[in-house]
């Protein structure tokens, strides 16, 4: 069994704006990370710089598969076998709205989010007990 081991450091700063920079510095695994993120609060700017070391990570995982998207592999007698499947979903847009309710039913109307959504498969083991964002 591998162990990936390393830190995380996590600085976040007030500007002059009244905004918060978050510096996230990474050394996992021999990667060395910088990410600079921009935030309304400190748990913003966090939560910005986390979601971007975290979609490095995804896209990290999802190469390491190497998996060709239209192979299908077969059982001995011919049959497609399933394989499982965890599917993320990333959407972000700025948009302007009267309420929060507003703006998520913006976004869940608009189909910007199918085309400019980043999709990322990682195939699992059926085994693992992966438990999906739910909101």
């Amino acid at each position: 069994m591998t162990s990936i081991t390393g830190t995380i450091t996590i600085n976040v700063q007030a500007n002059e704006n009244r905004q918060y920079i978050c510096q996230l510095s990474s050394s996992i695994d021999q990667r060395s990370d910088e990410i600079r993120c921009c935030g309304q609060s400190e748990e913003h700017a966090i939560a910005n710089a986390l979601e971007q070391l975290a979609s490095e990570y995804r896209q990290i995982a999802e190469e390491h598969q190497n998996k060709d998207w239209n192979t299908v592999e077969r059982s001995e007698s011919g049959e497609p076998i399933q394989k499982r499947y965890h599917v993320i979903l990333h959407y972000e847009r700025i948009g302007k709205a009267e309420s929060r309710f507003e703006a998520m039913q913006d976004t869940l109307l608009g189909n910007t989010v199918v085309e400019n959504a980043k999709v990322t498969l990682i195939e699992i083991d059926a085994n693992l007990p992966v438990q999906p964002l739910t909101q």
